[in-house]
């Protein structure tokens, strides 16, 4: 069953969610705070797919529930709902480790269509770990293994979302080649996704701070202006 946990504090818009997501054939848990959210995360057995977090709520907002459920999992996908005249709320929850956005008010259609989205990806990503790939692709002091889904650098673990996983292996896939931001977009969210470009950017933003010795200054991870980012092997 694909489960979702679904956090917000204003009960008809939960109801509105869950309506919508169970006729989309997933299972929804609620929650009306993030610190229900927090309790109901840490004693589940059965493990989330998604969560789903409003931004604004009282006492625990969704900023720190999305830290703190990306501390627990990195593979967890999750979407921060923010509001239409909230530019920076976005940039925030995707630094913090959101894989997604949705604005409001959004419709059903939009709603299950983002949501459906990230669940195929994750399932890539758990597919991908299943197939028993032993492979590795090696870019000077960076390994990354395709069947443990994991990338080390100089041997020590650098921890990754699902989402980039997914961009880092684009990269090793085509190193020293410049990178469309429509095509990362395409590859990694998929075709029919229909968000703005600037979630790649945010992204590329977060890996740098975790992949290079100097973010201000990379060295691997490099922007191509006019285009996109490729990954420099050479230096």
């Amino acid at each position: 069953m694909k489960r979702v946990l679904i956090v917000e504090d204003e009960q008809n818009i939960r109801e509105f969610e869950v309506i919508n997501l169970k006729r989309g054939g997933y299972q929804c848990v609620e929650a009306g705070s993030g610190e229900e959210a927090l309790a109901l995360f840490d004693r589940d057995k059965q493990g989330f797919d998604i969560a789903l977090l409003d931004i604004t709520m009282p006492g625990m907002d969704g900023f720190t529930l999305c830290k703190e459920l990306r501390r627990r999992s990195p593979e967890l996908g999750i979407i921060m709902l923010t509001a239409r005249t909230q530019e920076m709320d976005k940039v925030s929850g995707l630094m913090l480790g959101a894989d997604d956005y949705i604005t409001k008010p959004f419709s059903p259609t939009e709603l299950t269509a983002r949501v459906d989205s990230l669940y195929r990806r994750i399932e890539v990503h758990h597919t991908s770990s299943r197939r028993g790939a032993t492979e590795e692709i090696r870019h000077g002091e960076f390994v990354l293994n395709l069947r443990r889904r994991t990338l080390h650098k100089s041997g020590q673990h650098i921890e990754l979302t699902q989402v980039e996983f997914q961009i880092i292996e684009y990269f090793f896939a085509n190193p020293d080649t410049p990178l469309d931001r429509t095509d990362i977009l395409s590859r990694v969210w998929g075709e029919e996704y229909f968000g703005e470009e600037k979630i790649v950017d945010v992204n590329v933003r977060r890996l740098r701070m975790k992949v290079e010795d100097d973010p201000s200054n990379p060295r691997h991870l490099v922007t191509v202006w006019g285009m996109g980012y490729k990954w420099c092997t050479e230096h």
